[in-house]
């Protein structure tokens, strides 16, 4: 991802499938699943795609996907994943690793149908040289997918956790301290609408993640099958619907280039 990122990267990689971890995972993967249809294969870029669920899935789905990432661990956890798929589904992968902040120099204009770029733009303080470059990657019809932090409910956390000091803070700042140990940015809908149209990409859908499990523990157990399944279709429900989504720790947005 980023060099912000890299602080606290050994902290996410201890947390990956914890409950908050998979509801965030399987939430995105729905979403996505509404707005990129399998009939026709699509080029994707995943920038600061990590250990590769949302990658694998795609390519398991026929999508053609490649995985830029700064973090040689976290490539290294996906490339062992990758060599349990099938050989079809490895055909259809490219791992780079590389920083987000280069992908100008490592990609042509408009050498992707879809772009992913979920839990990196908080990482950069200032996002818009990033946007620049995502929206470069898209041709006319191409669609970014891009998961923040809700700076609209940066207060929500801390407030139903008791930290009143944190909640006073987070009216006034966008930055906060995330759980792995980083200090990152939160950004607010509108104004990231605003910032996408400049650069010719319009909001289509946007939904909320994790409404319901945000200040869940990090040593949270995972519920039965029954109660998970039932946990997500909740949490589904209100990452759709407001005002609930509104109130979501991440904002899932997605944009299409004009």
């Amino acid at each position: 991802m980023t060099s912000g990122f890299a602080a606290g990267e050994e902290e996410w990689r201890a947390r990956l499938g914890t409950l908050r971890q998979i509801v965030r995972q399987e939430l995105v993967a729905r979403q996505l699943a509404a707005h990129l249809p399998d009939a026709v294969p699509q080029r994707v870029l995943d920038v600061g795609c990590g250990q590769g669920t949302q990658l694998l899935r795609l390519a398991r789905r026929g999508h053609d996907v490649t995985g830029l990432d700064s973090s040689a661990a976290l490539l290294g956890d996906l490339r062992r994943a990758l060599a349990d798929e099938p050989e079809d589904v490895r055909e259809r992968v490219r791992l780079l690793h590389g920083d987000a902040a280069d992908i100008a120099t490592l990609f042509r204009p408009e050498s992707f149908d879809v772009v992913l770029c979920h839990g990196v733009l908080m990482y950069f303080a200032d996002p818009g040289p990033l946007l620049d470059d995502l929206a470069r990657l898209l041709p006319p019809g191409g669609m970014l997918s891009l998961l923040v932090r809700n700076g609209d409910a940066l207060a929500m956390r801390p407030g139903l956790l008791g930290d009143w000091a944190t909640a006073q803070r987070a009216f006034q700042e966008l930055s906060y301290d995330n759980r792995i140990g980083v200090t990152a940015r939160a950004d607010r809908l509108d104004v990231l609408t605003a910032a996408l149209a400049d650069r010719r990409l319009k909001v289509r859908a946007w939904y909320g993640v994790r409404v319901f499990t945000d200040t869940a523990p990090a040593d949270a157990e995972i519920p039965d099958d029954q109660v998970l399944a039932a946990l997500l279709d909740c949490e589904q429900q209100a990452g759709a619907t407001d005002p609930y989504r509104r109130v979501a720790a991440l904002t899932h947005v997605f944009a299409e280039r004009d």
